[in-house]
């Protein structure tokens, strides 16, 4: 584990903008709606079997992805910060489409980010992505110990103390390189007081808050439904980890079965310093009562 007691701070970015998108804020009451979604490339599995016979899907274009990211992208309009895993950044198979970018588009996000981890050139660009109402403050882009192809992104959103950092990831499947990664991520949100970890984490809540370098953090696991298969969900591997200073209000998987994954959503409501130190909230609109 000492060898990544310090993070590699790999990449500082601005996150892109869509320009057609004016940039968002918080609800008046600080309410912040949250997603988290395993897209499988959009491509939809809908048993078991499917691994092998649509497997050329993952290798070649195919014209049912089109209307699947669709459908994810009218899924993602009603949230305000997302976080997508296997997700393709523009290769032969997604037609050279940045899946990332283009949902951005097509759900009216202004702000996005494409983390490429595993690059295969014309053949495939394995990423996770972030898309957001809100303007980050800043980006960092980490590769995760272990072998090549699982990283993790860190946005924060204001300054200081009263910062909120969001960490989105997918991890390994085999518990001690998953045990690796999170331990460098413990590092990396160590310092802020505001965190939630969203992403594909390949083992179930308990593992997590009970067992994994993150057990000292007080982090609370509100999903507990099974998100995999999407077909028939027996498993709880997608999740959204809170810190108990932000408020849960609401939190559901939705029965959205487009990948083999479930969408995990989690509405929280923000600490008011936060709110009033860090980020911008919309002004209500005539008529509407003020919070």
């Amino acid at each position: 584990m000492q060898r990544w007691r310090t993070p590699r701070v790999v990449g500082l970015h601005a996150p892109r903008v869509n320009e057609d998108c004016p940039a968002g804020g918080l609800a008046q009451d600080g309410r912040l709606r949250l997603l988290s979604f395993n897209i499988q490339v959009g491509n939809s599995t809908e048993s078991y079997r499917h691994y092998l016979t649509r497997s050329w899907q993952h290798l070649l274009p195919h014209t049912g992805r089109a209307g699947n990211l669709q459908k994810i992208a009218r899924l993602l309009t009603d949230f305000d910060l997302v976080a997508l895993q296997e997700a393709d950044g523009g290769s032969h198979r997604s037609g050279y489409v940045n899946q990332v970018e283009h949902l951005a588009r097509l759900a009216g996000f202004p702000f996005w980010y494409q983390q490429l981890n595993r690059n295969l050139g014309r053949l495939a660009q394995h990423s996770n992505g972030v898309l957001s109402r809100l303007r980050p403050t800043s980006i960092e882009d980490h590769p995760l110990p272990g072998p090549p192809g699982r990283g993790a992104i860190l946005a924060r959103f204001g300054e200081g103390e009263n910062a909120l950092a969001v960490v989105m990831m997918h991890l390994a499947l085999g518990t001690k390189t998953r045990t690796l990664q999170l331990a460098y991520i413990r590092e990396l949100i160590g310092g802020y007081r505001h965190q939630v970890l969203m992403g594909d984490m390949n083992t179930h809540a308990n593992d997590l808050l009970l067992h994994s370098p993150l057990r000292d953090l007080g982090l609370l696991a509100p999903q507990v439904e099974a998100t995999f298969p999407s077909w028939r969900p027996q498993r709880c591997l997608d999740h959204i980890l809170l810190s108990p200073s932000l408020t849960l209000e609401r939190v559901q998987v939705l029965a959205q079965p487009i990948s083999d994954h479930l969408p995990v959503a989690v509405e929280i409501r923000l600490p008011d310093c936060l709110v009033t130190d860090n980020l911008p909230v919309l002004s209500p609109q005539p008529g509407e009562p003020v919070a």
